[in-house]
């Protein structure tokens, strides 16, 4: 059994990117474990950054974007027999333990599309990244909100920062940064959609897992770091384009009728209670 992982490159500060490829290379794991470098920069300078064996090159100037760019990394993948398949950030470590605590939850629990560790910021505080399916108020509107406690509180819904963080949940929409995938998932129901460029295609990618039978899953167990900065708030280009991933997530699920969105979060939710 392989697990293979990908990381997508953009003229990225190197010593953080060694931290996140050596996280995964020194990982306690008795598989054999690969990694994609795919490059998305418009030279390839990071090409000489490791040689390794298990780790392979891909120099991608087209930059298609983020869920492109991984694509060519699973598609590989599935091509060299892999069972699991992680997407991981430039911005993200963890310790050695952390891979294998996540690949025994996969093997024990066969109906986990995706799951997802606890992921702190660097200072030990948590990033509060399991949310339900989002409403266009939650991508779009609430960025713009200038009402900070009408925000917070529907952070705290949205955020699900109500469950606490601290136990296994299932969640309708986990973060991009650290994506543990079972490869067979992938096959049944695709891999991430070319048409978002960036911001929103792993939301797009969970809710296809979920339709498809399979769980999206938090586990605190296991924790992993991420130099998490929120880019599309600070940038006017970023912002347009997570504008403009929005508007074709919705375009395609549906805006403020999405029946299903409903169900999927009632359900999530329903769980949730159940289990307090």
């Amino acid at each position: 059994m392989m697990v293979t992982a990908s990381i997508v490159l953009y003229k990225n500060d190197k010593k953080i990117l060694l931290e996140s490829i050596h996280s995964l290379l020194n990982s306690d794991i008795k598989e054999d474990c690969y990694l994609y470098l795919v490059d998305n920069s418009p030279t390839d300078e990071l090409k000489n950054l490791i040689s390794h064996p298990k780790v392979e090159y891909i120099f991608n100037p087209s930059n298609p974007g983020f869920g492109a760019a991984h694509n060519i990394a699973i598609k590989k993948a599935i091509e060299g027999g892999s069972k699991y398949h992680l997407v991981l950030n430039p911005d993200v470590y963890f310790e050695n333990t952390t891979i294998d605590l996540l690949l025994k939850f996969m093997n024990d629990h066969p109906n986990v599309g995706n799951v997802m560790p606890k992921v702190l910021y660097p200072d030990g505080q948590v990033q509060y990244l399991c949310k339900f399916l989002p409403t266009p108020y939650d991508w779009i509107g609430r960025r713009f909100n200038p009402f900070k406690k009408m925000v917070e509180k529907r952070n705290d819904y949205f955020e699900m920062r109500f469950t606490g963080y601290n136990k296994i949940i299932d969640v309708p929409y986990l973060s991009g940064c650290f994506m543990f995938l079972r490869v067979e998932s992938l096959k049944k129901i695709g891999f991430f959609d070319d048409g978002i460029f960036m911001y929103g295609e792993e939301t797009d990618l969970c809710r296809r897992l979920i339709d498809g039978g399979y769980r999206t899953v938090f586990n605190p167990n296991a924790t992993i770091y991420h130099h998490f900065e929120k880019g599309s708030h600070k940038s006017f280009h970023l912002t347009k384009i997570g504008i403009q991933s929005a508007i074709y997530y919705f375009n395609k699920w549906g805006w403020f009728f999405d029946k299903r969105r409903k169900e999927i979060n009632t359900e999530a939710l329903k769980k949730i209670r159940e289990n307090e």
